[in-house]
């Protein structure tokens, strides 16, 4: 019995410190990304994973519409919003 907690022991801690090293704050950060996601409203300022910067102009349960400073209106899929600025 000792032997084979000689040599599951370390196994298991090194899952345990992966765990709360890596795993966990990976997803709090998705969790976090996806309320910010949710609660986007029309007239919102963000920056989507492209860099692009915009205000929502229309907004549904897939896809945002953006406003660029020329006017023109650019759709996104709600994923890419990256985060909001106010």
């Amino acid at each position: 019995m000792e032997g084979l907690l000689g040599t599951v022991g370390p196994l298991i801690l090194m899952f345990a410190i992966f765990y709360f090293l890596l795993i966990r704050p990976q997803q709090k950060r998705q969790k976090a990304v996806r309320e910010m996601q949710s609660s986007i409203k029309k007239g919102d300022k963000v920056i989507t994973v492209g860099g692009f910067h915009g205000i929502v102009d229309a907004i549904d349960e897939d896809t945002i519409v953006l406003k660029a400073g020329d006017g023109a209106r650019l759709t996104f899929d709600r994923q890419a919003v990256r985060e909001t600025r106010n």
